[in-house]
């Protein structure tokens, strides 16, 4: 076969030289001109076709310089033309891309009607330079050459000149590709090019030239500042009147992609035209559409333009809000996707939150339970303070409060105020609700829009008159009004400071006196919730109540005055004492307020803040609001029903709760005394905890219970052991133990040991009977000089000698006493004890007793000491670490220890150690002169 015979065209070299030859002469400025066109065009289809396109064919063609004689031909055909159109001062240069495969097919010549067509040599001139340079300039060093020989402004006229789509086409997709380089972009938007690309948008009805006119528009929206500029050139309506079209499969994939770029950070400009050239229903129809990839850029695309509050009320009539919404809730599903790619969709359902109608919209279509699992969510927890901001909303919407409640929004929101903040973008003025439009020229007379608002808020009582709200409130921005010390359940008079903008979550207050923070939408539904006539089954609990009083506590600077508020309602309001009962809320408000100790502050203490007088003083003003409760006919009444007719987990924590918000004695002795609320108690003590902080309330509770008791008691003074303060005395025993001991021993006691000790028969015989019958009696050790004494060791034998002879209070008995740390059983302080009770010495059993209380339960005792001290089961050290335990003046950290150790040694024979609290409380360990106790 043959071989096909080389031509010149085959040459690199020849095409460039040509190429060079004919940019100098310029397209028609031979004399033979048909003959050059026909030279041209074939040496620029043999540059397409074969050299182009081989492998390295761009960058051998950009090195060898074909770049700079393909520019100065198209220069010239642009030079025949008028001067090309400027852009105005509102394209700027961008320093951010985007990315394209630069590919655009191809399309033949045909004329346009909007101006006169070309020569037809000149047309296929320009057709193969324009397609040569455009797949140069999907090479990025091409790129960069082109914008540095000047290579935009060319494009731009012969954009301007020639209306022909095949050139429109062409020319459109070259400067797509050059727009793939931030600088060139710049460029291109100030050398006037976006309107000649939208008239081309309007003028064209070829597939193909709308697709590289749209692939261009896209590429030059790659920053901010340029999407703004398309978007006020009108690049966004005709894109969105071609989509309503329903174009071929191809140009709608370039439009939505399109789209999709002008709408990041959607500006008010581009939600106008997008509007107004019937996208919504398009693209909320293309939200089902079969291409991944043409469903997937309309959803972002609705969730982007859900930024503006002026076409959100639109998109939600035509049925956006049905779509975000499921399709947040495939994402989430158990096949979903990342929380990367839910981050947009949960920022336009929230958006969504702040209309009315898209409110209902969202309620109706399972929106809250999707909002309540995103609060659930730890993995979702940067969104949190978006998804609360969202549900303030609902605020005044009956039904959707109560569905929230349901679902348990309270202790989330409870948990939110000290949450770590999210990292949330703020929201700008254009995202604001549109029920309630914004007066854009507030120096113009008002309209009358505004003028009916502000009449029906007066007439309704939101605002005392025409000077408290100003043209710029809306509702959105106002929190309800509430009352600032409430004294009962009744909703009262209401008071309406001037309206104020409510920042979004992290931004600064408008107002120093209200203070709003990243806590302040948590904070206002949570006050909605207590303004119900019993918000005690939601408000009331542990997990809300701790939620509060860590915030209160726990906030770097001062808490904001509604949280005060909450809680001030909730214990003003007699629908909420039992809740306040059951939950142990009260003792929680003492704990935490008045005393400083919160459920992650026990046993373990951490660091607390150092306005300690003011969370004092506002527990103590708490538990007076819960006492006029209490002390009230329908509060007695609840109580006692509660003592004598409740659950037995209800009578624990109702006699539990009466010494903290009792103060009258006839009501406090009849629940606790006559009718046994403090015998439950002690004997619930046992069992196990319903509460974290519930022995540390009991030892509260019993504490206060005993200085309800015995008011006369100092409270400044710590608890003391017996003989404290006692002198010692001197000793007798120790002139017997000298090398001329006075008087002389006539008997020695022989210890296990082999040790012997002195001692006076008749000083020992009569110290107790049982020395008596030993020594004096009829036994054999009566006629022995050397008497042993079994299973007594050195140590524990000393304090017996010593008080065998007439010793008390020398100092003895401390001996065989282990210092604190150390274990009393099994030690010879307890061996002593034995032996002081076997050789029936009792007053020596008191003086031990007095001397191991003064070790482990003095200065340098501690609670942990208390339950070893009670485990020896004396009753008089019983009595001695209850006394310890609920003494007036102990630190209520070491009374609850001392109490769980106490507890822990009695184990399930609690006998003892009820009858010794008991006895405390009662006052009948000291002299016994307490109250009576008949139950």
């Amino acid at each position: 076969m043959a071989t096909a015979k080389p031509t010149p065209t085959d040459s690199l070299s020849f095409c460039l030289a040509q190429l060079t030859a004919a940019a100098g002469e310029g397209l028609g400025g031979g004399k033979d001109t048909a003959t050059n066109e026909t030279s041209l065009g074939r040496v620029l289809l043999a540059l397409r076709t074969r050299h182009i396109k081989a492998a390295g064919g761009i960058e051998r063609f950009r090195a060898r310089g074909g770049l700079r004689p393909l520019l100065a031909l198209l220069r010239r055909a642009a030079a025949a033309g008028p001067a090309p159109f400027q852009a105005g001062p509102g394209s700027a240069p961008s320093a951010e891309s985007a990315t394209s495969d630069g590919s655009a097919p191809s399309s033949g010549p045909a004329p346009s009607a909007a101006a006169p067509s070309p020569p037809a040599r000149l047309r296929k001139t320009l057709d193969l330079a324009l397609s040569i340079l455009a797949n140069c300039c999907t090479n990025g060093a091409c790129r960069a050459e082109v914008r540095r020989l000047g290579g935009i402004l060319p494009l731009v006229t012969i954009l301007q000149c020639v209306k022909t789509d095949s050139i429109q086409n062409r020319t459109a997709r070259a400067l797509g590709n050059l727009a793939m380089e931030p600088e060139s972009c710049g460029d291109i938007h100030s050398a006037g090019a976006v309107p000649l690309l939208v008239e081309s948008l309007t003028a064209s009805q070829d597939s193909d030239c709308l697709q590289s006119v749209v692939r261009a528009l896209r590429n030059l929206a790659d920053s901010p500042q340029h999407r703004l500029a398309l978007s006020q050139q009108g690049a966004v309506r005709p894109l969105a009147e071609l989509l309503a079209a329903a174009p071929d499969s191809a140009l709608t994939l370039a439009l939505v992609r399109a789209l999709l770029e002008l709408s990041r950070g959607c500006s008010r400009a581009c939600a106008e035209q997008l509007s107004l050239g019937g996208g919504l229903s398009p693209l909320v129809s293309l939200a089902s559409h079969p291409k991944r990839a043409v469903r997937e850029a309309t959803i972002l695309i609705l969730a982007n333009l859900c930024a503006q509050g002026l076409v959100r009320p639109a998109l939600g009539n035509a049925g956006g809000v049905e779509v975000l919404l499921s399709e947040l809730q495939r994402r989430r599903g158990p096949n979903g996707t990342s929380p990367a790619s839910q981050q947009p969709l949960v920022r336009a359902v929230c958006l969504l939150c702040r209309e009315a109608i898209n409110r209902a919209r969202l309620r109706d279509a399972g929106g809250l339970e999707l909002l309540m699992g995103l609060l659930r969510d730890p993995r979702a927890n940067s969104w949190h303070p978006r998804v609360v901001a969202a549900l303030v909303g609902f605020l005044y919407d009956t039904g959707a409060l109560g569905r929230l409640q349901a679902l348990g929004l309270v202790p989330l929101l409870a948990g939110q105020l000290c949450g770590e903040a999210g990292d949330e973008e703020e929201e700008g003025r254009e995202a604001a609700s549109w029920d309630f439009p914004e007066e854009r020229t507030p120096e113009r007379p008002e309209a009358g829009s505004f003028r009916s608002l502000r009449s029906w808020l007066i007439s309704e009582g939101y605002a005392a008159g025409p000077g408290d709200i100003s043209p710029d409130w809306s509702p959105e921005r106002c929190p309800p009004p509430e009352s600032a010390e409430p004294t009962s359940p009744s909703p009262g008079p209401t008071s309406l400071r001037t309206p104020r903008a409510l920042p979004t979550p992290g931004r600064s207050p408008s107002t120093p006196e209200e203070p709003w923070g990243r806590e302040g939408p948590a904070l206002l539904l949570l006050s909605r919730f207590s303004q119900a006539p019993d918000p005690s089954g939601a408000l009331v609990t542990s997990p809300a109540l701790c939620g509060l009083l860590a915030y209160v506590t726990g906030a770097p600077g001062p808490p904001n005055p509604r949280a005060l508020r909450i809680l001030t309602r909730l214990t003003c309001n007699p629908a909420c004492l039992e809740a306040f009962v059951r939950s142990y809320g009260a003792a929680l408000l003492r704990a935490w307020l008045v005393l400083g100790v919160s459920p992650d502050d026990w046993p373990a203490p951490r660091a607390r803040p150092t306005r300690r007088s003011q969370h004092r003083e506002l527990g103590e003003m708490l538990l007076q609001n819960l006492t006029v409760q209490a002390e009230s006919p329908f509060g007695v009444g609840a109580l006692t029903h509660l003592l004598l007719s409740g659950s037995p987990e209800d009578r624990v924590a109702c006699a539990l709760t009466l010494p903290f918000i009792c103060r009258k004695p006839s009501l406090w002795r009849r629940l606790l005394l006559d009718q046994g609320g403090l015998r439950l108690l002690l004997a619930a003590l046992t069992r196990p905890v319903p509460h974290p902080l519930f022995f540390f309330f009991a030892a509260d509770s019993l504490s206060c219970l005993q200085g309800l008791m015995s008011p006369t008691a100092n409270p400044a003074l710590p608890p003391a052991m017996p003989c404290e303060l006692d002198p010692p005395s001197p000793c007798l025993y120790e002139p017997l133990l000298g090398p001329a001991p006075i008087p002389t021993p006539d008997l020695h006691f022989l210890l296990d040991s082999g040790l012997q000790l002195p001692a006076q028969r008749a000083a020992s015989a009569t110290a107790s009977p049982f020395f008596r019958a030993l020594l004096a009696g009829s036994f054999a050790e009566a006629q022995m000089d050397l008497v042993p004494l079994r299973g007594l060791s050195p140590s524990a034998a000393w304090p017996v000698l010593h008080h065998l002879h007439g010793c008390r209070g020398c100092g003895a008995a401390l001996g065989p006493v282990p210092p604190p740390g150390q274990p009393l059983l099994g030690s010879e302080a307890e061996e002593a004890l034995e032996a002081a009770g076997r050789f029936l010495l009792p007053d020596l059993e008191e003086e031990l007793e007095e001397a191991v209380g003064r070790v482990h339960l003095g200065p340098q005792g501690g609670p942990e000491s208390v339950g070893e001290v009670f485990r020896l089961g004396r009753p008089r050290l019983t009595a001695h670490c209850a006394r310890w335990t609920l003494g007036p003046g102990q630190c209520p950290r070491k009374r609850a220890s001392a109490l769980v150790g106490l507890v822990a040694a009695a184990g399930e024979e609690a006998g003892p150690l009820t009858d010794a609290l008991l006895a405390v409380v009662m006052g009948a360990e000291l002299g016994g002169r307490g109250p009576s106790l008949d139950c």
